[in-house]
């Protein structure tokens, strides 16, 4: 596997607008090469970015199971990538876009693999917020096995960032729930606990994945903990507004 050359193709398909096939179509490819695909895109993109937040994606046993895996992947977050909340967000800059309703974990601390407990992870964490997140796929159709998805940084490609909230015990921030409206109507509904049982879990995984390849999660950096609900598709014109309760809401309208 040519990981330099899967990295220049992933970025030329971003920039083009033009989805590429799955690599695993036509190659070997194993976990550990694909995050490298990952890591090189994302070493190229930081020559002109900054690196704001990562996000954890298939958190839920439903989604691992959809690509035959028993863990979650991740992906990065750049300055290039966070939009206003509230605010209009052109469709035009993705290619087959999604949404995802999560909640952010704002870091106060460092955390560093490989033993990181979710206990450590609400110590370090300063506050913690709605979002939501825009998933793009640069593989054509999001046919794609695991491997693809973890080169194509975790499908990621924005995120939306709402009000900063106290952090609540660990009981409590297993049962946040939201409700999702699209164009004013309730269309979806769902609670934390979908994310690895809790949320904090899930930023417990990441750090301790992270390790991996001797990266840490940093203080001042977000943590996107993975989808509560399911992915949904937009057109332009469509509004989200998501309401977590007292914890926030968060509200996107995509143009065109």
């Amino acid at each position: 596997m040519d990981i330099q050359k899967a990295a220049v193709a992933l970025l030329e398909a971003e920039r083009l607008k033009k989805p590429i096939a799955p690599f695993t179509s036509s190659t070997d490819i194993s976990v550990d090469d694909a995050y490298q695909i990952q890591l090189l895109q994302i070493e190229e993109k930081l020559k002109s970015a900054k690196l704001e937040g990562m996000k954890i994606g298939l958190t839920s046993k439903v989604m691992q199971q959809m690509f035959n895996v028993d863990t979650p992947d991740f992906g990065h977050i750049l300055n290039t990538m966070i939009f206003e909340n509230n605010g209009e967000v052109s469709k035009a800059q993705f290619i087959q876009p999604k949404v995802e309703f999560e909640l952010a974990f704002i870091l106060k601390e460092d955390l560093m693999g490989p033993n990181v407990t979710a206990e450590e992870v609400l110590k370090a964490t300063e506050a913690i917020a709605p979002a939501i997140e825009i998933i793009d796929s640069r593989i054509m159709d999001w046919k794609f096995k695991f491997q693809d998805t973890v080169a194509d940084n975790g499908s990621s490609a924005g995120a939306i960032i709402g009000e900063l909230k106290a952090v609540p015990s660990f009981d409590e921030l297993a049962n946040i729930r939201l409700v999702a409206k699209k164009n004013g109507e309730i269309f979806d509904e769902g609670v934390s606990s979908a994310v690895m049982d809790n949320p904090a879990n899930a930023v417990a995984w990441l750090a301790n994945m992270l390790s991996d390849y001797n990266i840490s999660l940093k203080a001042g950096q977000f943590i996107l903990a993975g989808a509560i609900t399911a992915a949904v598709p937009f057109e332009p014109g469509d509004e989200f507004e998501v309401d977590y309760g007292k914890y926030g809401q968060v509200k996107v309208t995509f143009m065109e």
